[in-house]
């Protein structure tokens, strides 16, 4: 109930902040996902994921809630607010802007909060490629560091977007990286739709899970993804 306290009360204030900001831009999107490769907990399962990422006059933020329903019944709610504020317009041929960045990872039991330095790469056909680095504060365990990368490029008619999280090791937990990716192809051009509706694959690679020694998951899941 308190990570849910914290969930509704994160999104309220940054919904109230952001009707006073200007909007540069916005996407909102729904996911299906199923796969049979999981690690910790059951290996089946059925991923439900709603997205929303937008740029504002102040920066930028991206939010996400994952509802996963296991072969076994086991269900979980799982989500990620991550608005990063703009503190300098920096740019040169490699880098643009830089932000504070601030993450809250709220789960059933636990919400850990991050935050750090972030920065935007200008990378040659990259629609995007972005840069934060966490001093994570953790319900769960230890404090530690993270590094994430996000990035989405354009391959032919495909689109191939992602993040890969690094995690230091700290106290029992051991170091652990999630690098998650989807690979996908937009069929709104042939059903004459306005917005895009993309099927492909999504395949996470995730040593360690959760700071777990020896625990890798190698999961390929199917995908399904509309954007309103």
């Amino acid at each position: 109930m308190k990570s849910l306290a914290a969930a509704i009360l994160t999104l309220m204030t940054a919904t109230s902040f952001n009707s006073i900001a200007e909007t540069l831009w916005s996407d909102t999107s729904a996911t299906f996902l199923r796969g049979n490769h999981y690690e910790v907990g059951d290996n089946n399962r059925t991923v439900f994921t709603f997205e929303h990422a937008a740029g504002y006059s102040w920066g930028d933020s991206f939010l996400f809630v994952d509802r996963l329903h296991s072969a076994n019944g086991d269900k979980e709610t799982y989500a990620e607010i991550a608005p990063r504020f703009q503190i300098s317009a920096y740019k040169n041929q490699i880098f643009e802007n830089i932000y504070i960045a601030t993450t809250a990872e709220i789960g059933d039991n636990f919400t850990h909060y991050l935050v750090g330095l972030g920065t935007n790469l200008n990378l040659p056909k990259f629609n995007y490629f972005n840069v934060n680095i966490y001093h994570r504060n953790n319900d769960s365990a230890k404090n530690n560091q993270q590094v994430t990368l996000t990035w989405a490029l354009p391959i032919g008619p495909l689109t191939y977007d992602g993040f890969l999280d690094y995690v230091i090791a700290s106290g029992n937990q051991h170091s652990n990286m999630n690098f998650t990716s989807q690979l996908k192809y937009n069929l709104a051009q042939h059903l004459n739709l306005k917005t895009k509706l993309f099927v492909g694959v999504e395949y996470a690679y995730w040593l360690n899970k959760f700071g777990i020694d020896g625990v890798d998951e190698k999961n390929l899941n199917l995908l399904v993804k509309y954007h309103f």
